[in-house]
């Protein structure tokens, strides 16, 4: 198993790729963290996890208060005797609107859930870490913070493109702890909640879902909506053994869709 006895903290874990992650953490053999704002979501999740046999507990945080992730921490550590692994998923999406009619007094509360609020987890399971010898972080950001959208949010991609940042300054200064720090740039997401964001785009646009989902699927070199499901067997990569001498990275997972220099 790819995380065998390793204990993993999953943030913003919603009905996306956040669930997914804890779900195949699990799976993978890893006891499992879970954690969003919403305690009725958190809770069925770490029942599933439990009635296919794996261990996790749930702890509702909000990523903006320092002393929340403090609490995560401890209760993973209480639960669990370690902090392994760190990924940071917690976001808010922002508006959707082009920069001229954005609301830039609004733009501080992305940021500070997104990169602000990753910041606080990485400092917050620092302790932990450094005293078992090491461990590692994940950042999940976004390729919208390299591949402009128009009309898009334009707060979400600066909120994760400073988190990529973030990630370097973090791995520069916690190498010395054996502490790995990384990042992911999403791209497309296929599972629910894209599925219902593409019909709600239909439904105001015109034209079929069907049509929408290959005219997506046409922009990736692999012809495919990457699932969310392999999009986080690539995050949780990064918490993993096999990446050990990796730290300061940022991976594109995106399909091809976007391929940074």
């Amino acid at each position: 198993m790819l995380l065998k006895d390793k204990v993993i903290i999953v943030t913003g874990v919603g009905p996306g790729m956040g669930r997914a992650m804890a779900r195949i953490a699990a799976s993978e053999g890893a006891k499992v963290a879970v954690a969003a704002r919403s305690s009725a979501f958190i809770d069925s999740v770490v029942a599933d996890i439990r009635a296919a046999g794996g261990e996790a507990i749930a702890k509702p945080t909000d990523v903006t208060s320092r002393a929340d992730c403090d609490a995560l921490v401890a209760a993973t550590v209480e639960a669990f005797g370690r902090v392994d692994g760190l990924v940071n998923s917690a976001y808010i999406g922002g508006e959707d609107a082009l920069f001229e009619n954005g609301d830039v007094e609004r733009w501080g509360q992305v940021i500070d859930v997104a990169a602000l609020g990753a910041a606080r987890m990485a400092q917050a399971v620092l302790e932990p870490m450094k005293a078992q010898g090491g461990g590692a972080i994940v950042n999940v950001a976004t390729m919208q913070s390299l591949k402009p959208m128009s009309g898009g949010s334009v707060s979400y991609a600066v909120a994760k493109g400073a988190l990529t940042t973030l990630t370097r300054q973090i791995a520069a200064d916690v190498g010395q702890y054996n502490i790995r720090v990384n990042s992911t740039r999403m791209g497309w997401l296929w599972g629910d909640p894209v599925r219902e964001a593409v019909g709600r785009i239909v439904a105001a646009t015109g034209g079929t879902e069907e049509a929408f989902i290959a005219h997506v699927a046409s922009r990736i070199p692999l012809g495919v909506i990457p699932p969310e499901e392999e999009c986080a067997r690539s995050v949780l990569l990064f918490v993993s053994d096999y990446t050990k001498m990796v730290t300061g990275a940022v991976l594109d997972v995106n399909g091809g869709e976007w391929m940074a220099p």
